[in-house]
């Protein structure tokens, strides 16, 4: 996963992530719903960066610019579940993420990971020739 539990707090507060997480109020964090919605956050920047990028990312190499991106989209996932009201702010941070994730995807942004995770090379294109169609010994030797 490229974020943590830990980083969630960080960047949303306890208290928000209680509130995205909490679905039988007792008052604190449900790792559980949270690993889930982690998860599937990190599954989405999978599909994202795997055109690119040899996966699974050394958990060492991980960007903070990955890990700022997935705790958006994990918020912007929880919302949709937790009776949290999905705000204009929440979106519009989702929204940015999934663009960065397309430039990865689209090579105008690269993450930075010190050629660990080089690009694939699994696409290959191989030109074969048929043979001349028009050469001096089809033609007799002259033009058309």
């Amino acid at each position: 996963m490229y974020a943590q539990r830990q980083d969630m707090e960080d960047v949303f507060g306890l208290k928000e992530v209680i509130t995205l997480t909490d679905r039988n109020r007792l008052g604190e964090i449900d790792d559980v719903v949270l690993r889930k919605a982690l998860a599937r956050a990190s599954s989405e920047i999978d599909s994202y960066i795997g055109s690119r990028y040899t996966l699974p990312l050394s958990a060492d190499i991980i960007p903070e610019a990955l890990v700022d991106r997935c705790c958006d989209i994990t918020r912007f996932k929880l919302c949709g579940t937790s009776g949290v009201q999905l705000t204009e702010e929440i979106r519009a941070r989702y929204e940015d993420a999934v663009r960065y994730l397309e430039q990865i995807a689209s090579g105008k942004i690269k993450l930075g990971t010190g050629g660990i995770g080089t690009a694939k090379t699994t696409n290959t294109v191989k030109f074969a020739s048929g043979g001349r169609q028009f050469g001096r010994d089809k033609t007799n030797g002259g033009a058309f």
